[in-house]
């Protein structure tokens, strides 16, 4: 059977399947079986059901602001998310559950006591393990068609091409300002736009710089010169606010990714004070 009658079988089957909606609509279940049955990976077979103009029931909710198409073209992205603690996990959920197929995690650290009050996947269960595998864990019970490749390891000078290499996106949730200046200048280097996040105390920042634009050193200055850590070494970090901030780089990531570039952060710091209740863009120049 040669692919486009395959296809076509495919398509049969999630019609066959389908139930009364509008759009229609396909449970998880169905999906899966269809999988099976057809040789292709449940990420493929969510694509084909949306080329069909049906709807994977986990996505109703959200085809009314990405669009059939859209989702489509978010299960066939290929995200990297460099630090998957606080900002990184939050940030993590929010891809998994939108549908981003495709995500690369970053990450040497294991998980310590001192992370409970704030990252979404440090629980009792994951104490002392890998933060990039515990996100890798959680994705596959959140959105199994998501597939996220788990990286043990510090982005350096030497690795980030190959650990980075063929995303469309970066998504800065580090911690310390040296590898953020690393994934910087990879994405300058690869063309693509990264979306860096920071929070410090009730405080958080959002900016996204595209390839050829003034960058991270608008915010930390020369990297010669810059500070190895940021502000939430002396200020800590509350609960709210990485969830808070995780879900605006989400926002970021999500547009470019379906092609809504028109109003992103670009040249412009978000800046969120939870304590004063209050945020602001700040030009960047």
């Amino acid at each position: 059977m040669g692919d486009r009658e395959k296809k076509s079988d495919l398509a049969t089957f999630l019609a066959g399947r389908a139930a009364p909606g509008d759009p229609p609509r396909l449970s998880d279940a169905d999906l899966e079986e269809a999988a099976v049955r057809h040789g292709r990976t449940l990420r493929e077979v969510q694509v084909a059901a949306l080329g069909a103009g049906l709807t994977p029931a986990r996505y109703v909710r959200s085809i009314p602001s990405f669009g059939l198409g859209g989702q489509a073209r978010l299960l066939e992205s290929r995200v990297g998310v460099v630090g998957s603690g606080g900002l990184g996990g939050f940030l993590i959920e929010i891809l998994a559950r939108a549908g981003v197929g495709r995500l690369v995690v970053v990450d040497k650290d294991t998980f310590e006591p001192t992370n409970f009050n704030r990252q979404l996947l440090s629980t009792a269960l994951t104490l002392g393990r890998s933060k990039a595998r515990a996100a890798a864990e959680r994705v596959r019970l959140i959105n199994p068609a998501v597939d996220l490749e788990p990286v043990v390891e510090r982005v350096t000078a030497d690795n980030v091409d190959r650990i980075l290499a063929g995303v469309q996106v970066v998504a800065d949730a580090l911690d310390n300002v040296p590898d953020r200046l690393t994934i910087e200048a990879y994405a300058q280097r690869a063309g693509v736009p990264l979306v860096f996040g920071a929070v410090a105390g009730f405080m958080g920042q959002v900016t996204t710089v595209w390839p050829g634009d003034p960058g991270l050193e608008r915010i930390y200055g020369p990297r010669d010169q810059t500070v190895k850590k940021g502000a939430e070494v002396d200020l800590g970090v509350p609960p709210m606010t990485p969830p808070l901030v995780a879900a605006r780089q989400a926002g970021e990531i999500i547009n470019i990714l379906l092609g809504q570039t028109e109003n992103l952060l670009r040249g412009r710091l978000w800046v969120v004070d939870m304590l004063a209740g209050r945020n602001l863009e700040v030009d960047l120049g």
